[in-house]
């Protein structure tokens, strides 16, 4: 009895670490995207300080969760549970890189002229940062329609990347000299989009955690229902 306490207690813990990853993970878009809008290089700086508290916590909750993995050899809704933390780690971390490359574009764009109003990448910046939030939230609540809303909303930013992407080629070819820029600002919806890939995974994970449903592939079954709508 004592030696499963203990692990409730290190799992429970467990996933407050995994959370405030999260939490830092988001807070990370939040400020990349702002230093784009207000052309403020520093919170680059300290996106680049945040990273290093998400690589650290990437580590301590991949090893605390093989050790629990291995010392107590869980079951059922316990070992899934610990699957999707690792899982979760492992996107929560690439989000994060993800933020230092946005960051390290931007360099490029800041100081000069814009190429165009940036209306659509803070768009879709919100978008895929609530994605991330409600994928942790879906998580922490066990909330399978959470989790769906997270896969239903990838659509949109897969629709605004492509705009950007038309809009700023169109810029591009009319103003050579808008090149650099432009294409700085396509890596920075393409980072975004990345970023709305991997909360889409982690919401999935959740469904698969809850209901033990795996939904990472269309299979054809869904297609045809799909057509019959």
């Amino acid at each position: 009895m004592m030696r499963e306490r203990h692990f409730d207690e290190e799992l429970s813990d467990l996933k407050k670490r995994l959370l405030h990853m999260g939490s830092v993970a988001e807070e990370m878009i939040h400020l990349a995207v702002k230093g784009l809008v207000e052309q403020d290089e520093s919170m680059a700086e300290t996106v680049f300080s945040m990273e290093n508290e998400v690589n650290a916590l990437h580590i301590e909750v991949d090893d605390t969760a093989m050790r629990l993995l291995a010392l107590h050899q869980p079951m059922a809704t316990d070992l899934r549970l610990l699957a999707t933390i690792v899982k979760m780690n492992s996107e929560l971390e690439r989000i994060a890189d993800l933020t230092v490359n946005m960051c390290e574009s931007t360099h490029f764009v800041l100081g000069k002229a814009a190429v165009k109003p940036l209306v659509d990448l803070p768009k879709m910046a919100e978008i895929a940062e609530g994605m991330v939030s409600n994928s942790l939230k879906s998580f922490t609540s066990k909330d399978v329609v959470l989790a769906q809303k997270v896969l239903d909303e990838d659509d949109k930013v897969d629709n605004l990347k492509d705009k950007i992407f038309r809009g700023l080629l169109t810029y591009m070819i009319s103003d050579p000299t808008a090149i650099d820029r432009g294409i700085s600002l396509i890596l920075i919806s393409r980072n975004l989009e990345r970023i709305g890939d991997h909360a889409t995974n982690i919401a999935e994970d959740v469904i698969y955690m809850v209901q033990g449903r795996d939904v990472r592939h269309k299979t054809l079954e869904m297609e045809k229902r799909k057509y019959k709508m």
